[in-house]
């Protein structure tokens, strides 16, 4: 009877050594999936200071809400890989992430490049255009230089952005979409809002 006692006691303690190194292979598994999936999700972006840390810890805050983000920083940053990321990471990656650099374009050509015109809507318009933001039509729609957006254009942009619909240029004809707004500056939202440049409330929609 010892002697089965004692077997037993080791076949217990084996048995225990071996449950004790699963769950430390499960624990060192898990840790090596999640080094893993952060080097997919930020596989554009390369650094390791505690300010990119911190930076890359709100991105997968705000990743899985639809809500608009504005991201702020100096030019050549990187604010649209942030804004790549938030999109992988969101519920929208496997739709269109459309990109439109708002400094970049004309004032006169920008309302037609952000929500489309209808044929004859202008001189020039020989043909309808489909807007970015029905491009980006349950995908992502990225604002970059958002601040460079003319006060006379801000009212349609705060519009679309709280009631997701608007109308093309030269149509009364009102199209609904379903988008996520990402948007960039290297101003100050704040001072182009004292200054009267920029709306108050855009600041918050």
């Amino acid at each position: 009877m010892t002697e089965q006692r004692l077997a037993r006691a080791e076949l217990e303690s084996a048995f225990e050594s071996i449950k004790r190194l699963k769950d430390r292979l499960q624990d060192e598994n898990l840790e090596l999936r999640e080094q893993i999936d952060q080097v997919f999700m930020f596989e554009e972006i390369v650094g390791s200071s505690p300010a990119l840390k911190a930076v890359l810890k709100n991105v997968r805050i705000v990743a899985p809400a639809n809500s608009t983000v504005l991201i702020q920083g100096e030019t050549g940053t990187g604010k649209e890989m942030i804004a790549r990321a938030i999109h992988k990471l969101g519920p929208r990656k496997d739709h269109a992430f459309v990109k439109v650099n708002c400094a970049a374009i004309p004032l006169g050509l920008l309302e037609s490049e952000l929500f489309g015109h209808e044929r004859g809507a202008f001189t020039g318009a020989i043909a309808q255009k489909v807007g970015r933001f029905e491009l980006a039509h349950k995908g992502t729609l990225f604002l970059d230089e958002v601040g460079d957006i003319p006060l006379e254009l801000q009212p349609k942009l705060l519009r679309v952005l709280q009631e997701q619909e608007f109308e093309r240029l030269g149509s009364t004809r009102t199209q609904r979409v379903d988008v996520r707004v990402l948007a960039a500056t290297n101003a100050s939202l704040t001072q182009m809002v004292a200054e009267k440049k920029f709306r108050s409330d855009l600041t918050i929609a």
